[in-house]
């Protein structure tokens, strides 16, 4: 009896040793803080690590918390643990400097499960504890949803977040291996003309425009009926000179080569309006931020050439912020730093190769990477080394302003672009308007960021260009937030003044983090493109060229889809149809037909669940009923991407549609 009694009691010490993980297997914690956070952010606000949103201490209710990740807005945190992980452990809720009465809540989601909800939170609510069993999930994502109301500080946090793995392996970002499918076939290799059909200068302003044509090389060119003060050269397809008299010219372009010849009417108006049709070309902040130099401009332009871009119609090279040194030279204007030297010399190389040069500027006292800006509190607007250390301090606009000063300077250098960046105001961005009309050479004027909508009509009035938003991120919720919420602005955007959802986040992008690989999937980079084509929006590359894989340029170089975006109409697509994940949106074009896209969304946004990526997403089958957009009668249809007519369809056309991915469609109308 006495040695059952012993048996019994120790089995009752080993039970309880292992409940209380005396016996358990040993486990490793990782803090979320420890992590490169900022890597699996898929929000557009950046995230901090051990501070809040703002910069600040993590504090919730006056208590502080020494680690933690601060978000702000509508936070996407995404992670690969792929079964090592057995717990995830947080304090969540609103941070002391964020916003009253602006309920959020905070989610844990595990392979398409929600493990914690935290129901809504406010300002100065008690902080819950999460406490969620990891066994198993492959996949996690760390949500907070808010209601957007534009405020800048709708700060939260996930204080003390931490994983308690199993073994040695570290959280990894949500894989992005999908096939890379290329849809576009190559060029042949008699002559297509592939530059805009429309182009636009003002009276005795220098004239750049590169007949762009792919097909065999060696290949002529010949302009017929240019207005006077204009002439090509035959071998490289640049018109170049001045034209003094305002008017609307009609000129026949020519491109021959060993395999044939191609033709295309370019209609020429000289007057008051620039960018008749939307910029497109590269900027370098998501290539290389503060790291840009003159040698990476120059390589940049002639990957441009030596990918063949060119010959797509891809004309800009603009240089972003941390260019800029200090004031002086003949019209005491912002001069490059010492990383741009000879910047006339390198404009020239730039113009000799057909393409143009943009550069980056601000109102503001500072630039966001604290660079001299067009005002200052000095009437010889220099800038010190005190200034530049305390940046955030001087991001307003100066009592002294320079906007002439710096406009003379740009055109005097050959400068073709001026991208303007701040917390835009009517003011400023009038005062540069007028001294870039004013310069002598037409400089297309681009604003950023976030315009507000209520003065959209300033922006049409003011600017060739405006930013619809903040800042772009290599996500689907940044790319949704940028571009599949646009509908209210496309009635702005015409000739010489489109809306813009900032730079295209294709390829090697530095966006929030270390260059990588852009993180849309494939199917996200169809809709990228075939969007912003559809909406007329700028199309600027935010990758490094030389960088281009085979798809990422397929993508680039598909003439049928630019076409779409350069069409002479000059109109923003509509979204004419919303239901059940899918968008229709739809767009005139000057020859009668349409460019339709058929976009599957997903119905993103609409759970938690949706806000991530799982890997188990699958195709929809989807009727289009041409009736319930507007469209009545037959229609012949041409699958855009893999430019191939799909023949004429009565009424309705049926497809399936890849997750976040897109059906691109140029319909002709036809009696039979």
């Amino acid at each position: 009896m006495k040695n059952l009694i012993k048996k019994i009691a120790s089995l009752l010490i080993i039970c309880l040793c292992f409940s209380s993980g005396i016996f358990a297997q040993n486990t490793k914690t990782i803090w979320l803080d420890d992590l490169p956070i900022k890597s699996f952010s898929e929000g557009i606000p950046s995230v901090s690590a051990k501070t809040n949103a703002g910069g600040d201490s993590i504090r919730m209710n006056g208590k502080l918390f020494k680690h933690g990740i601060g978000v702000s807005s509508t936070s996407v945190l995404s992670f690969f643990l792929d079964g090592h992980a057995t717990k995830f452990t947080a304090i969540v809720g609103v941070d002391d400097k964020g916003v009253k009465d602006l309920p959020l809540k905070f989610y844990v989601i595990g392979d398409r499960k929600v493990l914690f909800e935290s129901g809504e939170m406010n300002l100065g609510d008690e902080p819950k504890t999460v406490k969620v069993n990891l066994t198993g999930i492959k996949r996690l994502g760390l949500l907070v949803t808010i209601e957007e109301k534009g405020f800048n500080r709708s700060y939260s946090n996930w204080a003390n977040a931490k994983f308690e793995m199993k073994d040695d392996f570290i959280p990894k970002n949500t894989p992005n291996v999908d096939e890379k499918y290329i849809l576009t076939p190559q060029p042949d290799k008699k002559p297509k003309i592939n530059s805009p059909k429309l182009f636009g200068a003002r009276p005795n302003s220098p004239f750049l425009y590169s007949i762009a044509a792919t097909g065999e090389r060696p290949m002529s060119f010949l302009a017929k009926n240019l207005p006077q003060g204009l002439s090509i050269d035959s071998k490289t397809g640049l018109i170049t000179g001045k034209v003094a008299k305002k008017g609307t010219y009609l000129s026949t372009l020519t491109a021959k080569n060993a395999f044939g010849e191609a033709t295309k009417e370019l209609k020429i108006i000289i007057g008051d309006t620039i960018a008749l049709t939307p910029p497109i070309g590269w900027n370098g902040w998501n290539s290389w931020a503060r790291n840009i130099d003159r040698e990476k401009v120059i390589a940049s332009a002639d990957a441009m050439v030596k990918m063949g871009l060119n010959q797509h119609g891809w004309t800009y090279i603009n240089i972003d912020d941390a260019w800029q040194g200090q004031r002086g030279g003949a019209f005491n204007a912002i001069q490059p730093n010492e990383k741009f030297p000879n910047f006339k010399e390198m404009a020239d190389y730039i113009h000799s190769l057909g393409l143009k040069l943009g550069v980056y500027s601000t109102p503001m006292i500072t630039s966001y990477a604290g660079y001299i800006g067009g005002t200052s509190d000095f009437a010889d607007g220099k800038i010190t080394d005190s200034i530049k250390n305390n940046k955030r301090a001087f991001r307003y606009v100066g009592k002294y302003r320079f906007e002439e000063n710096d406009a003379k300077q740009m055109a005097a250098w050959g400068v073709d672009y001026l991208k303007y960046d701040w917390r835009i105001e009517v003011p400023s961005a009038e005062r540069m308007s007028s001294a870039l009309k004013n310069s002598g050479r037409d400089i297309v004027y681009s604003i950023s960021n976030s315009a507000p909508f209520a003065n959209v009509i300033d922006w049409v009035r003011l600017t060739n260009t405006y930013r619809t938003g903040p800042d772009i991120r290599d996500s689907w919720l940044s790319l949704y937030v940028s571009a599949f919420t646009l509908d209210k602005w496309s009635p702005y955007g015409g000739h010489g003044h489109w809306l813009d959802p900032d730079m295209m986040i294709l390829g090697n992008v530095t966006t929030g983090s270390e260059l990588h690989p852009t993180r849309l999937t494939p199917d996200e980079q169809y809709s990228h493109v075939s969007l912003f084509s559809l909406l007329s929006a700028p199309l600027l590359i935010g990758c490094p060229i030389e960088q281009l894989d085979a798809f990422t340029l397929n993508l680039l170089t598909n003439d049928e889809v630019i076409e779409i975006n350069q069409d002479p109409l000059g109109k923003s697509a509509r979204l004419v149809w919303e239901n059940d994940g899918i968008q229709i949106w739809l767009k005139s074009l000057e020859d009668g037909s349409y460019a339709v896209g058929l976009f599957n969304v997903g119905d993103f946004g609409k759970t938690p669940e949706s806000y991530f990526r799982w890997g188990d997403e699958a195709a929809k089958s989807f009727t289009f009923d041409f009736a319930k957009v507007g469209l009545k009668g037959n229609y012949r249809l041409r699958d855009v991407w893999r430019q191939k007519d799909l023949g004429s369809f009565k009424e309705v056309f049926k497809t399936n549609i890849r997750h976040h991915g897109v059906i691109l469609l140029r319909m002709f109308p036809s009696k039979n």
